[in-house]
């Protein structure tokens, strides 16, 4: 049996194990980030019926049959368009993941099926090494595609050809396509953590947030960084300065044990006593993975599906990301990738967080 069929079927076992204390005697998983997860199976229209035995029967459509029958050998595969309805049948009590399954698809399936939520994305969230290693590839990526880009800040160029820079220069060097969409924002644009790259010019006295990351294997990798075009004002560098202490505090505090909105505050704290608790307004971190944005996420306290908060575990990767913006006037954010290790934090993203004056 081949290395990935057996590390699928390990996941499907950690899953089933999870389905008697929520008296199902399968689940149905139609999420498709979650199908490939559980299978290997990249699709537009897949499910897998797993059950509380760990027995797995995996529906597509004719335009993946051949491809699901080559790498999912160890399992079943029904060729039907009607993916969820094909499997529904085949055991008694079904739960359907809720948090995805559209309601009209519900009550067409049956009203019956028991809803669940969240199941396989805490199976998850704990990587395997192989899955640790594709991340770290992908950091990789990001690391020298940002060190090649980097000549190429100048005052004069756009915020939009910087951002092209980096995704072709990533995908040049061996990833898929960029992870998400890249962020580049200058000067006043700086305030916003999600600016879309515009036509503005770098000019000298801009501070500039590149948030970017390659996609490997599926994989996903999510650095930020800040650079300063010329010699950058007093204010700048204090606020780079207070920004880095507070990411660096932020690292140090990713271990497993750590309960997530601690992490947080061992970051968010240092920002709200320098006075700018208010510029900060997102979350620390979050995991990372499959999909860019996962469980866990880093943050300040707020309820939680289960009333508690989450605490890390061996092998988590998330990223730290704190930042400060100022309307009008330009903000900072400094973003890693790393793992929780039982002998502290693995660092994915090695480009350095001095600031750097272009």
């Amino acid at each position: 049996m081949q290395v990935m069929t057996v590390i699928h079927a390990q996941r499907r076992e950690r899953l089933a194990a999870m389905l008697s204390a929520h008296e199902a005697d399968a689940l149905l998983v139609t999420r498709p980030v979650n199908v490939r997860y559980l299978t290997g199976l990249a699709s537009s229209n897949a499910a897998v019926l797993v059950t509380a035995d760990a027995v797995a029967t995996l529906a597509t459509d004719s335009r993946y049959a051949e491809t699901a029958r080559r790498i999912c050998s160890d399992i079943e595969v029904v060729e039907e368009r009607d993916v969820a309805g094909s499997l529904v049948p085949l055991a008694d009590r079904v739960a359907v993941e809720a948090h995805h399954m559209p309601v009209a698809d519900y009550f067409r399936l049956g009203e019956d099926l028991l809803r669940l939520s969240g199941l396989v994305e805490s199976v998850r969230r704990v990587k395997d090494e192989g899955e640790i290693d594709l991340i770290r590839t992908a950091c990789a990526l990001t690391d020298q595609a940002f060190a090649d880009v980097l000549p190429r800040l100048r005052p004069g160029v756009t915020e939009k050809e910087i951002a092209r820079a980096l995704e072709t220069r990533m995908i040049e060097l061996g990833a898929e396509k960029p992870a998400f969409d890249s962020i580049v924002a200058s000067g006043p644009n700086g305030s916003i953590p999600h600016h879309s790259p515009s036509d503005r010019p770098l000019e000298r006295g801009d501070l500039v947030t590149m948030d970017f990351g390659a996609l490997y294997a599926g994989y996903h990798a999510d650095m930020t960084r800040t650079v300063a075009i010329g010699e950058p004002a007093a204010w700048q560098r204090e606020l780079y300065d207070l920004v880095r202490a507070a990411q660096r505090a932020g690292r140090h505090a990713v271990r497993p044990g750590a309960v997530t909105h601690e992490v947080d505050a061992a970051a968010r704290d240092l920002i709200a006593e320098a006075g700018y608790g208010e510029r900060f307004g997102h979350g620390l971190g979050h995991g990372v993975g499959l999909e860019i944005h996962e469980v866990p996420f880093l943050s300040p306290p707020k309820p939680e599906p289960d009333g508690e908060h989450a605490r890390l575990e061996d092998r988590v990767p998330v990223t730290v990301e704190p930042g400060v913006y100022l309307p009008g006037r330009g903000g900072v954010r400094i973003e890693d990738t790393l793992v929780t290790r039982d002998d502290g934090p693995e660092l994915l993203t090695r480009t350095t967080k001095e600031l750097l004056v272009l």
